[in-house]
């Protein structure tokens, strides 16, 4: 079972369609712009000693010191040498105002690369692909799709942003659905080694794999570090998202563990509370 990392920070999302991106800026406030590309970033001369900038790991940290009017970037891909265009604007904040969202930037509908998206091969290759079926046998089966990024990494983000980030800025993925999902489902196997209560709050499927979040409360007063292998079932993958249960009461006596199952939901992967629910024909018999 693999552990992926838990992220679920509010993140805005803005496609690159070749229109310039508005990106407001805070004084004394970084704000982080995600691009997934080695880029250089420039900008006037008028900026110098106005705006802190700095770039490494396609992600892009911007400080304001003070003010500063409507100013554009050039964000230029050192691979392809293509620019997209950042309108940036600077204001001082207001008293206890929210921090600002980090900006992913995505590549819009003329681009192929996406998080998630089948890999599609070259006109080249559908059209040779296309003759050298005229010879092949109709009962071949097709070659698996290849996704650029895994299904459990895109299902699992997608599950947490859509229960914690703004819905505004959640990135639509092709091929994802909510699935329906027993809310009553009995979960008290599945870490019975912590005093944690568990109980289901939603399901989403991608090709073969289902993403079920559950809640897990702690019920103790101590505090628990949550551990994956701790979970008793047959999970593809899990994740927690936070790493630790405060004490019962405390603000931070709950959170959401996200578990990958893969070719049937989240009640056929535990293990029976019951002997009456083993089913001789193998798997969990529902109640």
């Amino acid at each position: 079972m693999a552990c992926l990392t838990g992220y679920a920070q509010a993140v805005e999302i803005q496609r690159w369609e070749r229109i310039p991106l508005a990106v407001p800026l805070i004084v004394g406030q970084e704000r982080i712009v995600f691009v997934d590309q080695n880029v250089r970033v420039g900008h006037p001369r008028t900026l110098v000693g106005k705006l802190r900038v700095q770039s490494t790991g396609g992600a892009i940290y911007l400080l304001a010191n003070e003010p500063i009017e409507p100013t554009r970037l050039q964000l230029q891909n050192m691979t392809s040498g293509e620019i997209m265009l950042v309108d940036i604007a600077a204001s001082i904040g207001k008293a206890n105002q929210a921090a600002l969202e980090p900006v992913k930037i995505v590549a819009g509908e003329q681009q192929s690369s996406r998080y998630g998206q089948v890999s599609t091969p070259q006109k080249s290759t559908l059209n040779r692909s296309r003759e050298e079926s005229v010879v092949q046998e109709s009962s071949e089966d097709p070659p698996a799709v290849r996704r650029e990024t895994p299904v459990p990494v895109v299902i699992t983000r997608y599950a947490a942003q859509m229960l914690y980030a703004p819905l505004r800025t959640v990135e639509p993925v092709a091929g994802i659905s909510q699935v329906n999902l027993n809310r009553r489902l009995d979960l008290s196997t599945l870490i019975p080694t912590l005093p944690v209560e568990a109980s289901a709050l939603g399901a989403w499927r991608m090709d073969d794999y289902w993403v079920t979040a559950v809640k897990l409360r702690n019920t103790s007063a101590q505090h628990l570090t949550l551990d994956p292998r701790e979970l008793m079932g047959d999970f593809v993958a899990a994740t927690f998202q936070h790493p630790y249960l405060g004490v019962k009461g405390d603000a931070s006596d709950t959170t959401t563990a996200y578990l990958v199952t893969r070719g049937h939901g989240l009640a056929e992967s535990l293990l029976p509370s019951k002997v009456g629910q083993i089913d001789p024909k193998g798997g969990r018999r529902e109640e």
